[in-house]
């Protein structure tokens, strides 16, 4: 069962956070295989809610891009440096392959070999040495063992093609020669005499009894080929270890963790049809062909707490969404299938997993009803949000019974842990729970801060403001931070000074400067976006 990520929006809040946990233990109570993910580093809040309640942090996804590792590529195809360029061929032609990686006897990459380099070699040179053992002999000669002193050879191969008093006159065996040879007494008798170390019999010839045992006196090894001299020459060539041929000690590689976009721009520039496939530890995993880049798995996901493409992971275009849970509004993610879809008009993402876990009969931890219990309280502000339901009430309570808590005092103390902006620099601040929205032809940055120190920023209010203007010049034309103070029960404004006259047209604003205070406005989704929203669709 492949694995599957559950994760929220990038920069989470505690809904988006808690959310993806308790939905992963859900889904994984049900038989299914996940894991938890966030898009960024967590808040303070956040932080708080998982150590009170003692559940680990997820760890960090960057993003859902289609890698190495999950296409359909050549797995465990290599071959071994010492196996012989017999065996290499043949491989190939049983694969149906082109090329194929060669590898030391510990899997480490030594080249990519080729079947035109493995021709043009043997076209255009002459291949007299010899660099093998004596079994990938038998089977590239199909022969016959005659002795066998010797398991290694490598030397210089001689065919005794011309007179035998000639031969023995002007050639000087050494110990390391393999002499190719038919009927030749004296030959035989000079070879085996200087203790070469193997002798090929050509054309099935039977050695006469007394070079035989003057053979196994000196230890030379013999072999009895059924082919005439010449094919036999080419087929001793062929027994060689593959490692003698190998030209190009260095070629292009690509990592299962590389993404397959990258590897598809690579190979564009670099023009070559087949790549070894290396794991980080150098190990080969086997060979992955151009032409096969288009069959791949895609990473399974789910999404809770958003549903918009620009607040989730790069790369969730080469995603495969198998479900969302969310209750915001309705963005622009499609999918190619049906999916489960879930969305409820209710404070917390968290609110709808709640009821997902009764209508499945599946029993809540403590410390999962606790941070769940969290995020309702997050996401509702204790309730005193618009965008409070009678069912986020419900779950709650629920909640807080299982994970034996008040929520009163636990809700204070949470969000007191997490409203401390000391320490913090103006783009932490901005950015911890900063979202983005495409409205008709403007996109539009919203960050929310809950605290009780507006004061802090109100010190610092000209680094916000710069900051803001800096953020508008890049893709966002309406750049806002509303800081929200639960216990005055509204949020002070600041934003970039081009939309000044958009946010007072969207609230209806007499006056307005950097860190004015809207009262009763503190929910993002019920009231300051569809306010923003409003105004914008209006201009167009």
């Amino acid at each position: 069962m492949a694995l599957t990520y559950i994760f929220g929006h990038r920069n989470p809040d505690t809904d988006s956070v808690c959310a993806s946990i308790s939905l992963s233990y859900l889904k994984n109570a049900l038989g299914d295989n996940t894991v938890p993910r966030v898009l960024g580093h967590i808040n303070k809040e956040s932080k708080f809610v998982l150590n009170y309640f003692n559940v680990k942090e997820p760890e960090y996804l960057n993003n859902a891009k289609v890698q190495i590792r999950n296409v359909y590529y050549n797995k465990g195809t290599y071959v071994y440096d010492t196996m012989s360029i017999k065996e290499v061929i043949d491989y190939l032609l049983e694969k149906k392959l082109t090329a194929v990686p060669v590898v030391d006897k510990n899997k480490k990459l030594v080249s990519l070999i080729t079947l035109k380099e493995i021709a043009l070699l043997f076209i255009n040179t002459v291949k007299n040495t010899l660099n093998t053992n004596y079994d990938k002999l038998l089977k590239s000669l199909g022969g016959k063992e005659i002795i066998r002193f010797n398991e290694e050879f490598n030397g210089q191969m001689l065919v005794a093609s011309y007179q035998s008093r000639t031969f023995m006159e002007q050639v000087n065996l050494k110990h390391s020669d393999i002499l190719i040879i038919g009927d030749r007494h004296k030959v035989l008798e000079y070879g085996i005499t200087n203790k070469i170390s193997l002798i090929v019999l050509t054309n099935n010839f039977s050695l006469p009894d007394d070079l035989l045992q003057l053979a196994k006196k000196n230890k030379v090894s013999i072999i009895s080929s059924p082919m005439d001299t010449y094919n036999t020459c080419n087929a001793i060539s062929l027994s060689n270890y593959v490692r003698t041929i190998i030209l190009n000690h260095n070629p292009s590689i690509v990592h299962d963790f590389d993404y397959l976009t990258d590897f598809i721009e690579m190979a564009n520039k670099q023009g070559f049809s087949n790549y070894p496939v290396l794991n980080k530890k150098g190990d080969c995993l086997g060979m992955i062909k151009v032409t096969e880049a288009g069959k791949y798995d895609k990473m399974p996901i789910i999404l809770v707490d958003h549903n918009q493409l620009d607040q989730s992971v790069p790369g969730i275009d080469e995603a495969k969404i198998v479900e969302i849970i969310d209750h915001h509004n309705l963005g622009a993610i499609g999918t190619n299938v049906p999916i489960n879809f879930r969305s409820m008009p209710v404070g917390s993402t968290c609110t709808i997993i709640y009821y997902l876990y009764l209508e499945n009969n599946i029993e809540i931890p403590k410390n999962i009803a606790g941070i769940m219990l969290s995020a309702i309280l997050s996401d509702t502000l204790l309730f005193q949000s618009p965008t409070t339901t009678s069912k986020d009430i419900e779950a709650a309570n629920n909640l807080a019974t299982i994970s034996n808590v008040n929520i009163n005092d636990y809700g204070y103390k949470m969000l007191k842990a997490g409203s401390s902006i000391e320490n913090m620099s103006v783009d932490e601040v901005i950015f911890q729970d900063f979202k983005s929205y495409k409205i008709s032809n403007t996109t539009l940055g919203i960050s929310q801060i809950i605290t009780m120190d507006f004061e802090h920023i109100k010190n610092n209010l000209s680094k916000y403001i710069n900051k803001l203007d800096e953020i508008s010049k890049g893709q966002y034309e309406v750049v806002l931070i509303f800081i929200t103070d639960i216990i005055k029960n509204g949020s002070y404004i600041l934003y970039n000074r081009q939309s000044k006259q958009i946010i007072i047209d969207s609230y209806d604003l007499e006056e307005l400067e950097e860190g004015t205070f809207i009262p009763n406005l503190i929910s993002r989704k019920k009231q300051m976006l569809p306010k923003l929203m409003e105004t914008l669709e209006k201009r167009g």
